[in-house]
């Protein structure tokens, strides 16, 4: 299966949420990223995969601003957010998780997910203590439903197995009007009914927020994905459907060692 153009599919019609126009990340005389092209619809959910230092992270750090590209273009629902910070970025609805989870250890769900619901609205800067009729104080426990937390709303976040502190990310990230997500390998470490709980709460996510998953675990990536694009050595070498990726031989010798049982 060769690789297809992403820059022909920009041409179709539908909105993308996410465009990457040859964009290549240079740490002086290293590549870290060459030329990549990607198009992602707006509600589509991609999987990108590849062995240690095929540029996964580096992608998704280029996406959110925390990197510059050296070259190239990234539209964001049609605007080219090249040069805007992070926090602009964050604004118009991009949002991120990280390999390591970012959260107050020393406060409950319930709290963690108040900061972050009141992080995003207007009153952010506001100092008076909120009133139980707070809408984030509610929101806090929808958001805690929607990632399976409701009966943890109370704990210590620090007292959450590492599983739960997962989904409580993914709960502040889902604060505010997200359009599109990056999550960055969300069940690294996870149990085995941890790893199920994760694939429940993204196939849950809104049908209109997409999201681009990077991902080890091959089981998870395929079931909650509807493309794969394989990295290697910073660029992107194939796309296809999850079972495109998971039978075709050059992924398979390189990334599976094998038959994908």
């Amino acid at each position: 299966m060769d690789r297809p153009d992403a820059l022909s599919r920009l041409q179709t019609a539908g909105q993308y949420a996410l465009e990457l126009e040859a964009v290549s990340r240079h740490f002086g005389a290293l590549v870290a990223l060459a030329d990549i092209n990607l198009a992602v619809k707006a509600g589509e959910r991609r999987a990108v995969l590849g062995s240690n230092g095929a540029g996964k992270t580096t992608l998704f750090n280029a996406v959110t601003g925390d990197f510059p590209v050296t070259t190239g273009r990234i539209r964001f629902f049609g605007e080219d957010i090249t040069e805007l910070p992070a926090q602009e970025r964050i604004r118009r609805g991009l949002r991120r998780t990280y390999q390591i989870s970012l959260l107050f250890e020393n406060l409950t769900v319930r709290q963690n997910l108040y900061v972050a619901c009141r992080g995003v609205s207007p009153r952010r800067f506001s100092l008076r203590r909120p009133s139980p009729s707070d809408p984030a104080t509610h929101m806090a426990e929808l958001l805690a439903q929607a990632t399976h937390l409701s009966d943890d709303l109370d704990r210590l976040v620090g007292t959450l197995s590492h599983g739960q502190q997962r989904q409580l990310e993914i709960g502040m990230a889902l604060a505010g009007a997200p359009r599109f997500f990056l999550f960055d390998e969300p069940a690294a470490g996870l149990s085995p009914s941890e790893r199920a709980d994760l694939i429940d709460i993204l196939g849950a996510l809104p049908a209109h927020i997409g999201f681009i998953i990077i991902e080890h675990d091959m089981d998870v990536a395929l079931r909650v994905s509807q493309g794969v694009s394989m990295m290697h050595n910073g660029r992107i070498f194939k796309e296809g459907t999850p079972a495109e990726i998971e039978n075709d031989p050059e992924v398979q010798a390189l990334y599976l060692g094998g038959a994908h049982d």
